[in-house]
């Protein structure tokens, strides 16, 4: 159930209902529904005009086209850290014969596969999957229009490859597959390839006349792993709550991380809002935030799931039109509102529980050659190194077992961390990724590559 709504200030439930009625009337849909999450809970949904004469709630289905995608994505990266593949792997490797196997599951699940947009002829959103029944009609006698793994080129086809992958690797139906792992242990029960009761129906708008034409609905067959799914602003909050901080019984936090890290970069024409892609997720920079998510639409129905991990604040915004208001930009304004108008309270800071000596000692301030940086100790264990002008390299790094980290993000994301001792113990400098980083600027007691001119720092008169 929705979270009473008077959770949000009344200002601010104002601004998200002007937001979205300006969006429908704008965008002429015969219907648009959204929700706003925060904290890991839903504290208001919004919905304009009606669905089969009711006001939708949020129980309504809407057809959620390419956000599909992002479920798909979630099945690959199971197996993946079940060990049952590594996303390094060809796609030859475990689905053979397809004319595509040079691209890696990576390049699937980050749309660098090479292959092409759509599938050939006739237009598969308008027409049954029964038309396509197998891989080779989805991908036609040339799936690879690039090289496998050298440019971002978005493919609906390449997540029709994943979801065979599932099917193969689980010997199941795709959607059985879905249900069985992500759908039913999320509570996602509102969720379902094909449309429930009750649900919008899918309309086109004329361009040049308030009137309608209804879009006929068709089973995807061999695409649907690409677009099939119905859900609605319940099921989706819910799912903006797992994609933000994971949930051990299907994806655990540190994947879902990995599936918000660009893995491609934007084609140039794209790169207007700084968009990138991550696995399975689109990633972009909007109003000076860093947004995840995705976007969907198939024919009579639009539809866009917004996340901002740090203002803990998302957003879903369907509507029943083929074409109209860009829902992209009303859920990144959606979250704007909130993030702005009721900014989120942080954690109390609370000392560490105990101290770890040797790692305190290393705390403070190292250098880069004549760059300086901070090593600070994290309250999670790990430790921090970012510069102390402001400008340049920083990361995260996780504490490993043996004494060393792993950095977590950026230019060090998988670097190694180490403190370098002297045979009495005492440090002599910090190992990262072979960059050397001193006490001192190229400090004489450390061990800096390339020596230390003996005549020391000098002017030049």
């Amino acid at each position: 159930m929705t979270t009473p709504q008077e959770e949000l200030l009344p200002g601010t439930r104002r601004a998200l209902l002007h937001r979205i009625a300006v969006a429908q009337a704008e965008g002429r849909a015969p219907s648009l529904v959204a929700a706003v999450v925060r904290d890991g809970r839903t504290v208001w949904h919004g919905a304009r005009t009606s669905v089969d004469g009711h006001g939708p709630d949020e129980t309504v289905q809407y057809r959620i086209g390419s956000i599909t995608k992002t479920f798909t994505a979630v099945l690959v990266l199971r197996l993946r850290d079940e060990g049952l593949l590594d996303l390094g792997d060809p796609l030859e490797k475990h689905l053979p014969g397809t004319g595509a196997g040079e691209a890696t599951i990576a390049d699937l699940l980050a749309h660098t596969s090479g292959l092409a947009a759509e599938s050939p002829s006739p237009w598969w959103e308008r027409t049954p999957g029964s038309l396509r029944p197998e891989l080779a009609d989805v991908l036609g006698e040339q799936p690879l229009l690039h090289p496998a793994g050298r440019r971002f080129h978005y493919s609906n086809p390449g997540y029709t490859l994943l979801g065979a992958l599932v099917e193969r690797l689980r010997g199941a139906p795709w959607e059985e597959v879905l249900r069985r792992e992500v759908l039913e242990p999320l509570g996602l029960d509102r969720t379902s390839g094909h449309p429930q009761a009750p649900h919008a129906g899918g309309w086109a708008v004329h361009p040049w006349a308030d009137v309608l034409l209804p879009e006929p609905v068709e089973d995807l067959g061999r695409m649907a792993p690409a677009g099939q799914l119905w859900s609605t602003t319940g099921d989706l909050a819910r799912f903006a709550v797992f994609l933000t901080r994971g949930d051990e019984r299907v994806l655990n936090a540190e994947t879902v991380r990995e599936m918000r890290t660009p893995a491609a970069p934007a084609e140039a024409a794209d790169v207007v809002d700084g968009v990138t892609y991550g696995l399975g997720l689109q990633i972009q920079h909007r109003h000076g935030r860093l947004l995840v998510g995705h976007s969907g639409s198939l024919p009579g129905f639009l539809a866009n799931l917004t996340i901002s991990i740090e203002d803990d604040v998302a957003a879903v915004v369907l509507a029943n039109c083929t074409s109209g208001p860009l829902l992209s930009s009303v859920g990144a304004d959606l979250v704007r509102i909130v993030a702005e108008a009721e900014p989120r309270i942080p954690d109390p800071w609370r000392p560490l529980p105990e101290v770890d000596a040797p790692v305190l000692e290393l705390t403070g301030a190292w250098y880069w050659g004549t760059h300086a940086f901070a090593l600070r100790l994290a309250t999670e264990g790990g430790v921090s190194l970012e510069p102390l002008s402001g400008i340049g390299r920083r990361s995260r790094f996780k504490a490993n077992s043996d004494g060393t980290w792993t950095g977590l993000e950026g230019y060090y994301a998988g670097e190694p961390l180490r403190a370098v001792r002297r045979p009495d113990g005492t440090v002599s400098h910090l190992d990262l990724g072979s960059f050397a980083f001193t006490r001192q600027p190229y400090d004489e007691e450390g061990s800096v590559p390339g020596g230390v001119d003996p005549e020391g720092w000098r002017g030049i008169g």
